[in-house]
């Protein structure tokens, strides 16, 4: 680098940073997802970032003041389980229905939304698309040619021959794609996962079981074999893409939790050894609960669901019965927020809040659930999650107490991501 490069990077810096904007959020209770909650709290803004907390005496005298009264600051909420490109109940037809480009449209708009309702990040479980339209919103989205959540995932679901990611409901002489990347053996394995980075995934989503939403498979059945996950994991492991494995079967969320997996999704079928396991390993357990009452209320009657709504009452029943995701939570288990997203009104996303609480967390734990420790499952702890010097400010207000009445979250009024915001309602 010259000295005339050198010089002039320096002096943009310097600019950048003495003219940035700053603001102050002023607000009755600050809940920072550290655990602490806060009365009559200030936040200075420079920039994207947090640069001060503490109370009114903090607020530079040239920092715009947003006064946000009696709500309740919290950080922007995370969720770790979405598919923004699904719609309506018959998901396998649907996505042969759409373009590339149209569910990339479609798709900005929902994330938009959902960020609109206080998500702030989210994390795509793989998508219904035979190209990768989710991630070019992302990448969209990280250039600035529009606003909207911080978006990692991953490109596809990597299914077997006749998997949860396959079509296996149509006649053998229809060459129709898969939603899914189809991969059978070590060797198809390797190579599926070197596709998804190829194309920009930043995590790796292995259908580990069966599914409950896709016909001909059954969610208790484990379709990887051992040699197949050891050769994801590996293949994964040397591009540094960490690992999130769909597994509804009993021994196949054991398989994936001692293979490598960074977290497990849906365990429906978990049991105690499952949950000893994931302590063991360090595994991150994302329930999706959301999904299951969505289905129940939206759609009763389909009959492209009739299969993942009658298992989907079935594992209620179990859950209930043998209570091990609340077992899971009282282990120490970290269970976090993933809902399974697929196209619902956004403020419906809440309901996975109100879900945990249910199984035994305390609202302050399903909180942290939904942005400090989906945080670390995403390895963005130094940059969101919680309310600190330093990190960005993705911060979002509700009108009421959510400690006292978990229900909050599904009413957010005000949002800000990176120090911008986008939503203000009185």
């Amino acid at each position: 680098m010259n000295y005339k490069n050198a010089a002039f990077l320096f002096l943009s810096f310097f600019i950048s940073h003495a003219f940035a904007q700053k603001t102050a959020l002023l607000c009755k209770t600050l809940i920072d997802g550290t655990g602490k909650s806060v009365s009559n709290a200030a936040i200075v803004i420079e920039g994207s970032k947090i640069v001060a907390i503490g109370r009114k005496d903090i607020v530079p005298k040239d920092a715009s003041v947003i006064d946000l009264g009696n709500y309740t600051v919290l950080p922007g909420l995370i969720d770790v389980h979405v598919h923004p490109l699904i719609e309506g109940d018959d998901y396998q037809v649907n996505h042969l229905r759409a373009s590339s480009a149209q569910k990339a449209l479609d798709g900005l708009k929902r994330v938009q939304d959902l960020l609109n309702a206080g998500w702030t990040t989210l994390r795509i479980a793989g998508d219904a698309d035979v190209g990768y339209a989710h991630l070019e919103i992302r990448d969209a989205i990280n250039r600035g040619v529009f606003i909207g959540p911080r978006i990692y995932g991953a490109g596809h679901y990597i299914s077997v021959t006749g998997g949860g990611g396959d079509i296996n409901f149509l006649s053998p002489e229809q060459p129709v794609i898969a939603d899914g990347l189809i991969a059978d053996g070590p060797d198809e394995m390797r190579k599926a996962v070197r596709e998804e980075i190829k194309n920009g995934s930043d995590w790796i989503k292995i259908l580990v079981t069966g599914a409950f939403m896709t016909v001909g498979d059954n969610p208790q059945d484990v379709h990887f074999s051992e040699e197949e996950l050891k050769a994801v994991m590996e293949e994964a492991a040397r591009r540094h893409r960490p690992v999130m494995a769909h597994a509804h079967a009993t021994e196949g969320i054991k398989m994936a939790v001692k293979a490598g997996a960074r977290s497990i999704e849906h365990a429906s079928y978990l049991d105690e050894e499952g949950i000893d396991l994931m302590l063991k390993h360090g595994t991150y357990l994302v329930p999706t609960l959301t999904i299951g009452v969505f289905f129940e209320e939206k759609y009763a009657d389909s009959k492209a669901l009739a299969k993942a709504i009658e298992l989907s009452k079935k594992s209620k029943e179990e859950k209930t019965k043998d209570n091990m995701l609340s077992l899971a939570i009282r282990k120490g288990v970290r269970v976090v927020v993933g809902t399974d997203y697929v196209g619902w009104a956004p403020d419906f996303s809440a309901r996975e809040f109100s879900e945990l609480v249910n199984l035994g967390m305390t609202p302050m734990q399903a909180i942290q659930a939904g942005t400090k420790m989906n945080a670390e499952l995403l390895q963005k702890e130094r940059e969101i999650g919680t309310i600190e010097v330093g990190k960005l400010a993705d911060l979002i207000a509700v009108k009421g107490d959510p400690l006292t009445d978990i229900t909050e979250l599904q009413r957010v009024k005000f949002v800000m991501i990176g120090g911008k915001v986008v939503k203000k309602e009185n």
